[in-house]
């Protein structure tokens, strides 16, 4: 176990280096100049001249990453260009959003995914299990840019129940806070739902054709007792792993659902900065995001290690 620990530490550290290298690499690639944006109307060969010297881009471009890497592990991710916002401050008022929008999304998911399969999994190609394996495999072709303008045209603009676009802060009004995130989440939480379902329905259905499944109910075990006690559990590892690797999609589902809806979230702001090329604020949001989802998918790899240690690897 602790070889596998040090090796897989090993190699988060090695793509987060990856990872900061082409983020770094991402404002130099991108087509515009930064300098431009900055100075505006004072855009003079004498002043852009100035400014770089300022920021330091008439060094190497090895010494140049090494003083934005060394900024970064001091918390400094840059400052906006427009609005002299700090990329730290973007970062900490959209996160809980975006953290909002998954957690209402996955306790949709789950609580629909999980008893459906459940249920049909008892009784296999029966016209309930049709029904529902039929609805779901039609989910996972709707991505959420084409759900939520679905979504508001039904629910919103049609029967009235929620806003279309707009948010109101939970430490403002919880309740009107989780009402208005209900059906962007939704729009989020439909693959979800489609590939948790269709994971646990096979497992469960292979689960219950097992000799100790056979076994429990020689002995009289009721089939809620065997589901639950006997068949969920080495089942659901599947499931637990299909929900780790559906971080990244669920984070760049909640962007576009953020940029439709409104909501002043990491992908809202993330979306601005691109359209107004806000190269810093690409830059941070970037190189943050993407060492949270290796790093999630690290503590969801090492989870399973203590869940099945046959996962393990010498």
């Amino acid at each position: 176990m602790s070889k596998y620990l040090i090796r897989r530490v090993l190699q988060l550290v090695v793509v987060s280096f990856v990872i900061s290298v082409l983020a770094f690499l991402l404002v130099h690639l991108l087509p515009g100049d930064p300098s431009t944006i900055i100075l505006g109307p004072n855009d003079t060969a004498a002043n852009r001249a100035t400014l770089l010297k300022q920021l330091g881009l008439n060094d190497p471009l090895w010494q140049q990453y090494l003083t934005w890497l060394g900024a970064v592990f001091h918390g400094n991710l840059g400052t906006s260009y427009l609005n002299h916002e700090s990329v730290t401050h973007i970062l900490a008022t959209g996160a809980p959003v975006d953290l909002e929008l998954i957690i209402i999304s996955q306790t949709i998911a789950f609580s629909v995914a999980v008893p459906l399969a459940l249920l049909v999994s008892r009784r296999p190609n029966r016209p309930l299990d049709n029904v529902a394996t039929t609805s779901t495999f039609g989910m996972l072709a709707l991505p959420p840019f084409v759900v939520a303008p679905i979504l508001v045209a039904i629910f919103a603009v049609g029967l009235g129940w929620f806003p279309a676009t707009g948010y109101v802060p939970f430490t403002q009004n919880p309740a009107t806070n989780i009402h208005d995130m209900i059906l962007p989440s939704v729009a989020i939480t439909a693959g979800s739902i489609a590939v948790y379902f269709r994971l646990l329905r096979s497992d469960l259905i292979s689960t219950l054709q097992q000799d100790f499944i056979t076994m429990a109910r020689s002995k009289g075990l009721s089939g809620r007792r065997i589901m639950w006690r006997h068949a969920f559990r080495p089942s659901s590892f599947s499931l637990l792993a299909a929900a780790g690797i559906n971080i990244g999609a669920l984070i760049a589902g909640t962007f576009v659902v953020e940029l439709l809806f409104a909501i002043p979230g990491i992908g809202y702001s993330l979306v601005l900065a691109v359209n107004q090329r806000d190269y810093l604020v690409v830059q941070g949001i970037a190189l943050v995001v993407a060492i949270a989802y290796v790093t999630i998918q690290f503590i969801i790899d090492f989870i399973f290690t203590i869940v099945d240690p046959r996962v393990v690897r010498e």
